[in-house]
Formats: structure tokens, C-alpha cells, sequence
């Protein structure tokens, strides 16, 4: 099958130790941009060595993970993109049947998701209370409302009509949010056993700690905004005050028993929380040395 109407889309921060395999992994896909947003000109070199024909970009800016995939999609020319988190690799045939599969449904859809390795779960449903259990047993595809953003194979026409990712967010819910409001004008969203992948999950950045510590300020800053945008102001308010109040005791617990770890864990929960609450835009960036 030719490609050439896909373009693979990877945004980066501080991945050397995971990108590679990712990569190697993609080989016969030639359309492939990058965006590095910790202006790793080093990284940039050891990639466009092994792979000289990847547009490289050195965000100046860290952009967060929707604002690096909007530059990236805003210049793509071709039908398709699929946007790949570092710290994936893909079955040899992934492409091959998410391509497939959009063929077969004639081009009606938004996003196209393979599944993960040993059953992991990486799709939703906004009701709860729906019952899809027959169906995604019985069927090589089904449609769902949501996917994980780390693997997400985008019909770029469709995807245009949403003007893309919400950069309000900068790590966390904004592939769910960019498939809510796909929901919202009736577009279409599907997962494909036929392709697999294989996710390690918060590896994309070497940085330990101190990455644990931003995802759990955004994972809360996030959770907030998007239930502000969706819910709306007031109510995403009074249902985030139980959180708040958990976390301020797992706070005080935390420097009761000396734990620094957890402590600093529950603190950078509750301000990214309360941070949002107050309607802070997402400001806290790790420091680099």
C-alpha cells in the first residue's frame, strides 16, 4: 500500500531514550515531522543522521502537547496524519490497517485508534451508562467517543472543522476535549483491533521526579478547565471541592509522617487544582538546568 498521503506527527520533550525505537518502528513511512519542544539541538542531530529526511522542529517555546501537534498539523498537506506519542511502537502491520479500515468506511471518520498490547484499554465513553460490551467483542472495529491521544490516526479534513487541539490545555484531556467536541458535531470515532501498539505510558520524558511532579499539577489543572468548559463554570466548581478537601488532608498526613515524596506529590496536585479553580491559565513548566 502507498503512503504518501500520510504524515506521522511526533512531539517530543527530552524522549532520547525512547524515540529511537519508536522510529524504527515507522520506517516506511517518509512524511514524518517532529517537534522537540525543549530545543534539543542535539537530539535533532543524532535523529536527522539516522533519519535525514524528517523534518525536525526546535520549538523555542515549550508548546505543550496540543500546541506542538497544532504547528505540526497546521502545515501537513497531506489527507492523514498520525500523531504518535515518543515512547510508542507500532505492530508491522499497524498502519497498514488503519489505513485499511479508513478505506473500508469510506473516508467517514475523524480519528481511526489502534489498540494496545496485552489489553489495555485506551478508548471511552462519555455515558456511562451505555452497555457496548457485545459489540466490541464482536467487531475487528468499533466506534467510540473518545481516544488516548497517544496514538491517533486523523482524517485532517474533519479535523480542521474543530480548528484542531485546545492549546489552553498543555498536558492532559486535550484529545479527549478535541473528541468531545468531534462528538458535539456528529463526527465519527473508531478503534481497530486489526492494528496494535505498543505504549509504555509516562515514558515520552527522561526527566523522573521532576516530570512526575508537572503531570500531576497539569492531570489536575486540566481536569478542572475541561470540566469548566464542558460543564460549566459553577458546576465544575462545586464537584472539584471534595477533591480540593482530600487533598489538602493528604497534605497535612504527608508532613505529619515525613513523606517528603508523597507530600510533594499531593501539593503539586492541589495547586495545579487550585490554580485552575481560580482560573489561572496553565503556567507551571518544569526548569531545565
Amino acid at each position: 500500500m502507498n503512503y504518501i498521503d500520510i504524515t506521522l506527527v511526533i512531539v517530543t520533550y527530552k524522549s532520547d531514550k525512547v524515540i529511537f525505537k519508536c522510529l524504527d518502528s515507522i520506517r516506511h513511512i517518509k512524511k514524518i515531522i517532529i517537534v522537540d519542544n525543549s530545543n534539543d539541538s542535539n537530539l535533532k542531530k543524532k535523529i536527522l543522521r539516522k533519519f535525514p529526511n524528517i523534518n525536525f522542529i526546535l520549538s523555542k517555546k515549550n508548546l505543550g502537547y496540543g500546541g506542538g501537534n497544532n504547528l505540526a498539523l497546521k502545515i501537513i498537506r497531506t489527507k492523514y496524519a498520525l500523531i504518535l506519542n515518543p515512547d510508542t511502537i507500532l505492530s508491522s502491520n499497524c498502519i497498514y490497517e488503519l489505513r485499511s479500515l479508513a478505506n473500508k468506511i469510506n473516508n467517514n471518520f475523524s480519528i481511526i485508534s489502534p489498540s494496545v498490547k496485552k489489553d489495555k484499554k485506551n478508548y471511552g465513553f462519555f455515558d456511562v451508562k451505555k452497555n457496548h460490551h457485545v459489540s466490541l467483542k464482536t467487531k475487528d472495529y468499533f466506534k467510540v467517543d473518545y481516544v488516548k491521544g497517544f496514538a491517533m490516526f486523523l482524517n485532517l479534513q474533519r479535523i480542521k472543522k474543530i480548528k484542531y487541539f485546545d492549546e489552553n490545555f498543555f498536558m492532559y484531556l486535550e484529545e479527549v476535549d478535541l473528541c468531545k467536541r468531534l462528538n458535539m458535531i456528529g463526527e465519527n470515532i473508531y478503534v481497530t483491533k486489526k492494528a496494535t501498539i505498543k505504549h509504555a505510558g509516562a515514558k515520552s520524558s527522561n526527566l523522573g521526579f521532576a516530570f512526575e511532579i508537572n503531570r500531576n499539577w497539569h492531570w489536575m489543572w486540566s481536569k478542572v478547565y475541561y470540566s469548566s468548559k464542558h460543564d460549566g463554570f459553577f458546576v465544575a466548581r462545586v464537584v472539584i471541592i471534595p477533591a480540593m478537601l482530600k487533598l489538602i488532608a493528604k497534605c497535612l498526613l504527608n508532613i505529619v509522617f515525613f513523606r517528603k515524596r508523597r507530600f510533594l506529590i499531593s501539593f503539586y496536585r492541589l495547586w495545579g487544582l487550585f490554580s485552575s479553580y481560580i482560573g489561572l491559565k496553565s503556567f507551571y513548566r518544569i526548569k531545565l538546568s
